[in-house]
């Protein structure tokens, strides 16, 4: 009676302490119970092994997730031994019947975690139509401090769709900031026919740059190449954005800040390609916008210039 007692109190601890299934696979691994019974053995499934009992007479298993214990019963009369264990995902606990290894497909694509949510930071730029670095003459005042034009996402919201253990699609929601910092001294403005000019000063600019703030949505294909206990990701697919705000900012030696809201012509909707290659939670990403910075003649000197980003991302799986 006290082994069934002690039993009960550390499934509950277990249950509150180490609850790290969503509420989605709780909800239908609940659906699913397995109770064999041996002449020694007592064990109870519950949905694919997230929740198991094993009453082995002198020991008890009970597993919630990827956390479990051992109770073990004293021969001296004494409270009774508890060791705490953390199992590996992808390998079943050693007390596991080999059926239970046998996991259905439905069950391994509902563990597929691709790689998208998380924080990103980066460096930014863009070229001409022709993929080439070097501004058309006339245009030189949009040339870029390349070490100090950076850009920095945050990743809110993911989904994942999977088509196996380590292969699926993922898609969501991000937001991103791109910094323009020029090299001139100088900033743009847009006239009023809507084309980008320069906008020269006389004054000595601590900094000069235009940013942008846009909402990423991506459909990411993900690869994912097992190694020992971690992982190689790979993926890949288009991404589009809706811009939600610009503004130019001017920082002067003298401490001065002048900050300009404006739409600056800027390409309103984009899309393109991106790409990124990781072990586990650590990536590189690139990704190069087919539309162009700004509306299409109406960039500087009638030149469209193509963005791109590259960088380094921590992602959340």
């Amino acid at each position: 009676m006290k082994k069934i007692g002690i039993t009960a109190l550390f499934t509950i601890i277990l249950i509150q302490g180490f609850s790290q299934v969503s509420s989605a696979e709780k909800k239908k691994d609940g659906q699913a119970l397995t109770v064999a019974d041996s002449n020694s053995i007592t064990k109870v499934v519950v949905g694919q092994d997230r929740l198991a009992f094993m009453d082995k007479g002198h020991e008890i298993n009970v597993r919630v997730g990827n956390r479990g214990l051992t109770i073990l019963e004293s021969l001296e009369g004494k409270l009774p031994k508890i060791e705490i264990e953390k199992y590996n995902n992808d390998n079943l606990s050693s007390y596991e019947d080999q059926d239970d290894k046998k996991d259905p497909k439905e069950h391994r694509r509902t563990h597929f975690r691709g790689h998208w949510a998380g924080c990103e930071i980066g460096f930014n730029n863009y070229m001409t139509d022709n993929y080439n670095f070097s501004l058309p003459v006339g245009i030189e005042y949009m040339s870029l401090n390349s070490g100090k034009a950076m850009n920095f996402n945050l990743n809110f919201s993911q989904l994942s769709i999977g088509l196996g253990r380590h292969i699926g699609f993922v898609t969501g929601l991000g937001l991103n900031w791109n910094n323009y910092r020029f090299d001139g001294n100088n900033n743009i403005l847009k006239n009023a026919s809507g084309n980008i000019i320069n906008d020269p000063y006389n004054e000595t600019l601590k900094k000069s740059k235009l940013a942008t703030l846009y909402l990423d949505l991506p459909v990411l294909f993900e690869v994912q190449i097992p190694t020992d206990r971690q992982r190689i990701n790979i993926a890949a697919g288009p991404i589009g954005a809706v811009k939600i705000s610009s503004h130019s900012k001017m920082v002067f030696e003298n401490g001065d800040k002048v900050k300009s809201d404006g739409d600056f012509s800027l390409s309103m909707l984009r899309y393109g390609a991106t790409a990124r290659i990781g072990y586990e939670n650590f990536e590189i990403y690139g990704t190069y916008y087919m539309t162009p910075l700004f509306k299409h003649g109406k960039g500087p000197g009638g030149v469209d210039l193509f963005p791109f980003e590259i960088g380094l991302a921590f992602s959340i799986d």
